[in-house]
C-alpha cells in the first residue's frame, strides 16, 4: 500500500488540466515529478515547451519519453491515448509505490475520461504493482469550467500552458481545445 505522502508522477501535456494536477499535488505537499510523452502528436514540440516552462515555474523535475512509429495525431479523440499514457508512465515511474496522476475530467464524450475507465486501468495496475501504484485523478468528476476556476483561484500560470491540437502559433482558434479555451476565457 502507498504511504501517506506518496511520490507523484504527473502526466504533463503542457495544457490546463495537467498543469492543474501539478498544482493540486504540490498544494497537498506531495513530492512531484512530471512526465511528457511525445507519441507523434502534431503539437508535441509546443506542448513540450509549455511543459518545460511549467516545470521550471514550479521547480519540478520533467522527464520525456518519445514513442515512434505511430501515425501523426492532430486532435480529437485518439483511441487508446490515455491508456497508453498511463502505461508509459507506469513503465517510467522510478518508485515502487506512489501515484501516477492524469488530468482527465468529466464533460467529454471520451470513454477514457471516465471513472469506469480509471477503475479498469487501476485493476490492471494492481496486477502489475500489487496495489502499490495508484492512478490519481483529482478532477475526474469536475468539468472544464471547474478546473479553470480552480486554476484561477490557485494562480496556476495559465499563460505558460499550450492547448492547440494543431500545434500552431498563435493557436489556430479552430480545434476543440482552442474553442474550449475561448469559451473559458469568455466566462
Amino acid at each position: 500500500m502507498i504511504s501517506e505522502s506518496p511520490n507523484v508522477l504527473v502526466l504533463l501535456s503542457g495544457g490546463i488540466d495537467s498543469s492543474a494536477c501539478i498544482t493540486y499535488y504540490l498544494s497537498q505537499k506531495f513530492p512531484v515529478q512530471a512526465l511528457f510523452v511525445d507519441y507523434g502528436q502534431v503539437a508535441a514540440q509546443r506542448e513540450f515547451s509549455a511543459a518545460f516552462q511549467i516545470c521550471n515555474y514550479y521547480d519540478v523535475n520533467l522527464n520525456k519519453v518519445t514513442a515512434t512509429g505511430f501515425k501523426k495525431w492532430s486532435g480529437g479523440y485518439i483511441p487508446g491515448r490515455n491508456a497508453f499514457l498511463l502505461y508509459t508512465a507506469l513503465m517510467s515511474f522510478s518508485r515502487d509505490t506512489g501515484l501516477i496522476a492524469i488530468g482527465i475530467h468529466a464533460g467529454t464524450s471520451y470513454s477514457d475520461c471516465s471513472e469506469l475507465f480509471i477503475h479498469k486501468l487501476q485493476s490492471s495496475f494492481d496486477l502489475y504493482t500489487d496495489g502499490c501504484i495508484q492512478i490519481g485523478v483529482p478532477f475526474v468528476t469536475w468539468n472544464k469550467r471547474s478546473i479553470w476556476s480552480y486554476c484561477n483561484a490557485k494562480e496556476v500560470p495559465l499563460d505558460l500552458t499550450y492547448s492547440c491540437e494543431l500545434g500552431e502559433e498563435p493557436p489556430c482558434g479552430r480545434c476543440s481545445s482552442c474553442k474550449d479555451l475561448e469559451a473559458l476565457r469568455a466566462g
